[in-house]
């Protein structure tokens, strides 16, 4: 057998470029790139494995680790999981900044690959800078952490278990059904370890998408529950994106006559002027997608995992007669809440039961009640984001970008009060142009994943929509889009502090307590937006009109940098509409607010579905 010596190090990096993916029908590689932070658990190890291919496999420096893993996800979502970044970070902190990044990951069913340093594997030095030690289990460090945030976990402790661990954590980061990140701790003294590797271990691989067929019996019992629906309705979510259905899902739609709404992952699976298309669902959804859910009778889930905010904590869907199907590449998805599993890839379950409802279309009377309220549905959102000579809302900002944006834009966001904003205001040109992580909504996502996503996407513009309080947790990465020459548009809201959790909590019966600033009797101290975003190299501008935004979008559209939009928005002004969400509050409290807040979340857990 031929070998070829490397220190485990070298041989990871050998192994990544080795792997290739398929694009459109064009090969490229799997791993186009790595972030790194290096330090004494990484740099004399992977980072001198890296140094050596810089040509090969270029290494892209982060300002925090958090932030350069978080890019990574942004990367994935944009390429719909048909490319991996990979995160490197030294031991310790460095280590544990990337957990939140890899629960982002995870929640969203994205790949990223984390390599982290960790301590050494003989313990001689132990205990080393930056180690936590657990007195009793020494082999215990703070990697043990992503156990709970990542698909796939594994710590080398010998150069040979490169050639078993890494071709797993690939697969599993490639697999439709159990799609997640992948961790691999790597000490510090087995990083720099020689070993005699196979060298068909670094053969070029080409993996492309794995697309299971549908069961036939699944396949004949879903067809049959659709044929005797009489008000079908169809829920598009992010798995139509990963299986690049988005066509699939068109035609078959238009076939069979279905309106559809879609989850926030699924968002612009459709384009919105499609005549099937009605708005999104649930809680950051809008009245009319809703009101159809709740009369459905037979409901088609694609791609989705059904969680809280689409399902309005499961107050949705309002027929007692209701039939749920599940169209997805993960079982566990599939049969959620006693669902007719069809467990498939969603192109190839769309294709398949298309042909076994030939001739079949919905209900003329159900289609022409969906057609009206998505027409009442793009009319709201003309209303909504109209301006009025108030101070501007997050629906007025929204409406002016759209307005403008191209089909080439991408708009981004993740946390606070732009995600339900987004969801019901941004009509999407073109399909695939849209990211809101909300599967874990994480604040300072906007950024770093903006500019992950404009590495996937070179073409148009990456448009990052985020609010003040999430800018103030992670804004570094502004700097790395200026240095690498990855040019963002970030629209900046300043409405005064974390506006959207101090809804809830006034609105649950609480008073304002620590989320608004200036309110807790202290001075509230104004942020220069445009300023701090010119010191990082940025070019930046405030406005304080939607005329003037208008004016400063096209400015930032003709840049060759990163352009900072920064705009004061009304604090408690938001797009009606909606539905049920179960948070707890308070069963006894000396607040009558309170009380009455209490008894309408009681009242609300009384619709919810429990199985059927």
């Amino acid at each position: 057998m031929k070998t070829v010596r490397l220190t485990t190090a070298q041989a990871i990096v050998r192994f990544l470029i080795a792997q290739r993916t398929v694009i459109d029908g064009r090969e490229a590689p799997l791993f186009p790139g790595v972030f790194a932070i290096f330090g004494h658990g990484n740099v004399t190890g992977l980072g001198f494995a890296l140094d050596e291919v810089r040509d090969e496999l270029p290494t892209i420096r982060g300002q925090n680790e958090q932030g350069m893993a978080l890019a990574a996800v942004g990367y994935a979502k944009a390429m719909r999981r048909r490319q991996i970044m990979v995160a490197t970070s030294s031991v310790g902190p460095g280590a544990t900044n990337m957990v939140t990044a890899a629960g982002v990951a995870m929640a969203n069913r994205l790949p990223l690959l984390l390599l982290s340093g960790d301590t050494f594997q003989s313990r001689i030095p132990d205990p080393v800078l930056q180690q936590v030690e657990h007195y009793g289990s020494p082999s215990t460090t703070v990697n043990d952490a992503f156990r709970a945030v990542t698909r796939y976990w594994d710590r080398i402790v010998h150069p040979a278990q490169v050639a078993q661990s890494l071709p797993l954590a690939v697969e599993t980061m490639l697999d439709p059904a159990d799609c997640g990140p992948a961790f691999i701790g790597l000490p510090q003294d087995i990083q720099a370890e020689a070993y005699d590797y196979p060298a068909r271990l670094f053969e070029p691989r080409v993996h492309e998408l794995r697309r299971q067929r549908p069961d036939t019996d699944e396949l004949a019992a879903v067809a049959e529950a659709l044929r005797s629906a009489r008000r079908p309705l169809v829920v598009a979510g992010g798995g139509v994106h990963y299986s690049l259905a988005e066509d699939e899902l068109r035609l078959f739609v238009e076939a069979h006559g279905l309106p559809v709404v879609e989850t926030v992952a699924g968002k612009s699976c459709l384009i919105a002027d499609h005549p099937s298309y009605v708005g999104p669902i649930g809680v950051t959804g809008c009245d009319h997608a809703n009101r159809l859910a709740a009369e459905a009778d037979v409901v088609l889930c694609i791609g989705t995992r059904l969680q809280d905010f689409t399902t309005g904590s499961w107050t949705v869907f309002g027929n007692d007669e209701l039939t749920l199907i599940g169209l997805n590449a993960a079982r566990f998805d599939a049969a959620k809440h006693l669902a007719h599993p069809l467990v498939a890839d969603a192109l190839t379950g769309l294709t398949e039961l298309d042909a076994q409802l030939e001739g079949w279309r919905a209900d003329p009377t159900w289609v022409a009640r969906a057609r009206d309220e998505a027409d009442a549905f793009k009319a709201f959102v003309a209303e909504t984001t109209a301006p009025d000579d108030e101070l501007p809302t997050y629906a007025h900002v929204i409406g002016a970008i759209n307005r403008h944006a191209t089909e080439t834009d991408y708009a981004l966001t993740a946390a606070g009060g732009f995600p339900g904003e987004l969801n019901v205001n941004w009509l999407s040109k073109a399909v695939g142009t849209f990211d809101c992580e909300y599967g874990y909504s994480c604040m300072g996502y906007e950024i770093a994943g903006a500019w992950g996503a404009r590495m996937a996407r070179p073409d148009g513009n990456v448009i990052a929509f985020v609010g003040d309080g999430s800018y103030l947790m992670l804004n570094s990465d502004l700097y790395s889009s200026v240095i690498s020459g990855h040019k963002l548009i970030v629209v900046v809201c300043d409405n005064g502090g974390f506006a959207v959790i101090d809804r809830l909590q006034t609105g649950m019966g609480g008073r304002s307590f620590n989320n608004m600033l200036g309110t807790n009797g202290d001075d509230r101290v104004k942020v220069d937006w445009a300023a701090h975003a010119a010191s990082l190299g940025c070019r930046s501008e405030a406005v304080s009109t939607i005329a003037e935004l208008e004016d400063a979008f096209a400015r930032a559209r003709s840049t060759d940098r990163t352009t900072v939009i920064a705009i004061e928005t009304a604090p408690n002004r938001w797009t009606p509409g909606g539905a049920f969400w179960e948070v707890g509050v308070a069963e006894v409290s000396k607040r009558p607010e309170i009380a009455k807040a209490h008894e309408r979340v009681l009242e609300g857990k009384r619709r919810q579905r429990v199985g059927w």
